[in-house]
């Protein structure tokens, strides 16, 4: 693998996202409201990018997790995702337990990546960061990586590139094979929206966006950079 030296300075990236760290979220929920609805199940996958300049998805973590304490419990939602809460084999943690490993991976492909902070990439990405961010508030863990507010949202740019906003009819234009049946278990509902997102990332990368020259670089420092 070249030295990280040799890369083209808009083929790392630290470089693409303006330092950002970009990183595939899925939650599956008990309702609606990010403060008094169960999380129930979060995936997550970090993303890499090769000497060329395209993304793929890289490490990931997966838990199913216990309702907090006073939780409310939608029904319709619980049928709707298919999840049993009840179901021992379901091997759920506490949420403290998950946001505690969610973070700890983020924080250590950020580093590895040399970013300087993380953003949450996901399909109508506000209801995943509600959660996210809720849930992290509630176990009181303080070194959250992700940007508060920042997002990238799938749907929105599938919308832009395809005209489609739905998930599976996103991955239908980008050839991406879709599994209905599997649909809303948050590690599959990940996996997809991560190559979604990489597919995209990669198809405008090949139609000529991007690079550009960096605001505030100039060419010989850029020169010195590759």
């Amino acid at each position: 693998m070249p030295d990280a030296q040799e890369i083209p300075y808009h083929n790392q990236l630290k470089n693409r996202f303006r330092g950002y760290f970009p990183v595939i979220i899925d939650v599956e929920t008990a309702g609606f409201d990010a403060e008094k609805d169960a999380l129930l199940e979060l995936a997550a996958i970090t993303l890499k990018m090769d000497e060329k300049g395209d993304l793929h998805p890289d490490q990931k973590c997966h838990f199913h997790i216990e309702p907090f304490e006073g939780a409310n419990i939608n029904p319709d939602s619980l049928k709707f995702n298919g999840i049993d809460i009840h179901n021992p084999l379901r091997g759920a943690v506490s949420e403290l337990e998950a946001m505690s490993g969610l973070f700890q991976l983020v924080r250590r492909a950020q580093k590895e990546a040399e970013c300087q902070r993380s953003i949450i990439v996901a399909h109508n990405a506000m209801f995943d960061q509600r959660f996210v961010m809720a849930a992290a508030e509630r176990t009181g863990i303080k070194r959250n990586p992700f940007h508060p507010f920042g997002m990238f949202d799938t749907a929105s740019l599938a919308g832009l590139m395809f005209g489609q906003t739905v998930l599976v009819k996103a991955c239908q234009a980008a050839n991406i094979p879709f599994d209905g049946k599997q649909a809303h278990s948050a590690l599959y509902d990940t996996e997809r929206t991560a190559e979604l997102f990489c597919y995209m990332v990669n198809h405008l990368k090949a139609l000529g966006g991007f690079p550009h020259m960096p605001i505030g670089v100039k060419t010989e420092e850029k020169t010195t950079a590759l």
